[in-house]
């Protein structure tokens, strides 16, 4: 009995079709996710406060909120209130404090942690 010699290449053109099919679909997906900038990482973005101080806040305060470029802040719940800490991250101060370095859970889980460091 002879063979048909097309049946190998037919199953290795539709294994072929297949693969690239997969291929494009994974990155038609993350092509998707490059262009909404990311915001599949915001979404999953700590809450721990002491992760948060350390991605944003430590090379001014320093890593145990000693101070370095920026004051003190061991004893900043002892000066300011949750919601005046709140403000000043929200809104920035005079003397290089930058605006808007947290938001949302983060900035309410920052705030309540130094509101706590008296």
């Amino acid at each position: 009995m002879k063979r048909n010699p097309l049946i190998p290449f037919a199953l290795i053109a539709a294994l072929g079709i297949a693969v690239m099919l997969i291929i494009s679909l994974k990155g038609a997906k993350q092509a998707d996710e490059i262009a909404n900038g990311g915001k599949k990482e915001e979404q999953t973005a700590s809450t721990k406060p002491d992760e948060i101080y350390a991605q944003t806040c430590v090379s001014c305060h320093g890593d145990q909120l000693q101070g370095a470029v920026g004051p003190n802040l061991t004893k900043v719940g002892a000066r300011y209130s949750e919601d005046e800490i709140k403000a000043i991250l929200q809104n920035g101060k005079e003397g290089g404090m930058p605006a808007g370095l947290v938001s949302g859970a983060q900035l309410d889980a920052v705030a309540k942690w130094l509101s706590e460091k008296k």
